[in-house]
Parts: structure tokens; C-alpha cells; sequence
């Protein structure tokens, strides 16, 4: 695991709303505070789907990291934005299927440091890892996940989320692009993202509302623009879609959804029923 400052908790600012902590609150977990719990609420006011997006991206992470393990063979994974912990983290999902399974979470803030132990309860025959990195420097995201990785071999690259905090849309194309640039063929681009569209004056005026009072600011984007992530990837089916829509009916029966799973109920998804949410996302294979 990689070395970090030992009072990290000296980093954290409980004064202002932290997307990490409200994704948190949203799903029904505990560590959050009462500046997030409001900002979340306002949110929720503006914007009362917005709790589903928390629960289809989770649910969304869980068909992905199962249909990449069980069905494309994936045995590497490289999460970065990873967020708090909370049920069904990605080695929980892939492991239980592989348990030679090897996973790489990267995050830079520092209440998910905190919590990082809880990501790092790996099988015997698996490996997980930590990495205190940013996004805006994949060089030195890989340079640290090669210690657990063989990046020589496929690697799903998961990017749940975390995209959007890149303001200018090129530039988050490079660091995409850059990432998959250094990964062999077979692997997989997994990435969700908020989006913004005619008939959604709701979530703007919610976005709006978050990039006054919290951190990070976020970055709306088209589904075309979602779509460019993956220029020259093959998109699997259904392509760029909803969180909701992507293979709503693979997960296996009574296998628990993260949604259910973290006590906040579930999206609807059996038979394609899902209801739309702004939030889309995409699997790719490098050719």
C-alpha cells in the first residue's frame, strides 16, 4: 500500500459539502457530515431523482465489473474515483466470481483514505491496493498500480463518476485517453457520467446548485459527449445509455443489487422497466 501522511483527518474540511460524503449519504451510509446531509437534501429538493443515481451508478458498477470477470475475463481492475466504501465495492463483486482476481482503487480524498482499510479485504488468491492519485496525472496513477498490476494484461479501467470533474471536455478526453493508451488489447473502459439534455432543467439548476456550494465542481455533458470517451473502443451492447438501461437483466437471480444491498431500496430494472436517469454510462473493449 502506498505511503501516506499519518493525521490525514487534518486534510478534511467538514465545512464544505464533499461529493464523496453526499454520494454517501445518498446511499445510506454513515460517513458524512451534517454539510453534506444538507447540501443532499437541497439537491434531492431541486432534483428528487437524483437519489437514483446514486443507486443505478452502484447498480450499474455491479453488471459491469460481473459481465467483465464472469463473461470477458478480466482479472485486473484499476478503479479510480473510488469513492467511500460501501456495499459491493468492485474486488467484493469480482472476486466472488474470481477470487485470483487483483484490484487497484485510486481516490485523493482524504476521508477515503480514512476508510481504505475496508478496500483492502482481498481473497488469498487475489491482491487489492490503495492510491493516493489524481485523475489529472494518469502517468503517475499507472506508474504506482503497476507494484499490484501486470498492465502487460488486460485491465478494466473503471471511471464511475469521476469524469465529470474534469472541467474542460478535451482534456478529460486526453487523460481518458491517455490511460487506455498504456493498456494492452482486451482491456475495458468502464465510465458514468451526469448529463445534461433538452427537457432536464431540473438536474441543471441541482448541478448549478452543487457547484455553488461544494467540491469538486462538476461538468455537465451531452450523451454525445459521454460517447466520445470511448472513440476507438468497440462499445458493447447497448452502447452509451442510462445507468439504468446498461443490461438491466444480468444480474444473476438473488444476487443482492449495492442499492438494496446499502438499505436504500432499488432502481427497478427486471424486463428493461428501469426509469431513465441522467446519469450514463458505457463498457468498451480496446481493440
Amino acid at each position: 500500500m502506498a505511503e501516506h501522511p499519518v493525521d490525514v483527518t487534518s486534510a478534511i474540511d467538514s465545512t464544505v459539502p464533499h461529493s464523496a460524503r453526499m454520494w454517501n449519504y445518498w446511499l445510506g451510509g454513515k460517513d458524512n457530515y451534517e454539510v453534506d446531509r444538507g447540501a443532499g437534501d437541497e439537491i434531492r429538493r431541486l432534483h428528487p431523482g437524483i437519489l437514483e443515481y446514486a443507486r443505478a451508478d452502484r447498480a450499474f458498477l455491479g453488471r459491469a465489473v460481473r459481465h467483465l470477470t464472469g463473461e470477458a475475463g478480466i482479472r485486473q481492475f484499476l478503479d479510480i474515483g473510488t469513492g467511500l466504501p460501501t456495499a459491493d465495492n468492485t474486488h467484493e463483486v469480482a472476486q466472488r466470481l474470481a477470487p485470483d482476481a487483483r484490484i487497484v482503487y485510486v481516490d485523493n480524498d482524504p476521508l477515503v483514505l480514512t476508510h481504505a482499510r475496508a478496500l483492502l479485504t482481498s481473497t488469498p488468491e487475489g491482491a487489492t491496493d490503495y492510491i493516493d492519485a489524481d485523475l489529472h496525472d494518469p502517468e503517475a496513477i499507472l506508474r504506482q498500480a503497476r507494484k499490484t498490476l501486470d498492465l502487460t494484461r488486460p485491465t478494466a479501467v473503471m471511471l464511475l463518476g469521476v469524469a465529470m470533474f474534469i472541467a474542460d471536455t478535451e482534456e478529460a478526453y486526453e487523460v481518458v485517453g491517455r490511460l487506455m493508451d498504456a493498456l494492452p488489447s482486451g482491456s475495458h473502459l468502464v465510465l458514468s457520467h451526469t448529463i445534461t439534455a433538452p427537457g432536464l432543467p431540473d438536474v441543471d439548476e441541482a448541478v448549478r446548485f452543487w457547484n455553488s456550494v461544494g467540491t469538486p465542481k462538476l461538468t455537465q455533458r451531452t450523451p454525445e459527449q459521454v460517447a466520445g470517451f470511448f472513440a476507438g473502443l468497440d462499445l458493447l451492447e447497448p452502447g452509451v445509455v442510462s445507468c439504468t438501461r446498461w443490461r438491466p437483466d444480468v444480474a444473476p437471480v438473488g444476487e443482492r443489487d449495492a442499492g438494496e444491498a446499502a438499505g436504500a431500496g432499488g432502481v427497478a430494472e427486471a424486463g428493461g422497466a428501469a426509469e431513465e436517469v441522467a446519469f450514463y454510462c458505457g463498457v468498451a473493449r480496446k481493440p
